[in-house]
């Protein structure tokens, strides 16, 4: 299952590399899109349950690195109140 590494730049120009296990990310996430805050992190949080979920279908557990990557992006998003999210994709592996 190619997994797929993605960049995050927060609204303060702070940039995250982020981890996906499965390419379905791309179904929720465009490369080189701006996203408010908000929607940013509803479509974060549906795409890699998703991707943990296709890692349960392969492998019979959860991808725990999934789940990491969310809490950050989570952890991080509560010192926005606003903003936009832009998101870019680097090669998949």
């Amino acid at each position: 299952m190619p997994a797929v590494n993605f960049t995050v730049r927060w609204p303060d120009g702070q940039e995250f590399t982020a981890y996906s296990p499965s390419t379905v990310i791309h179904q929720h996430l465009q490369h080189g899109a701006s996203y408010p805050l908000d929607d940013f992190m509803q479509r974060a949080e549906v795409a890699l349950d998703a991707a943990s979920e296709r890692v349960r279908e392969v492998k019979g557990f959860y991808c725990s690195a999934a789940m990491d990557t969310l809490s950050q992006l989570r952890h991080t998003a509560k010192s926005f109140s606003q903003g936009d999210v832009h998101v870019s994709f680097m090669q998949a592996h």
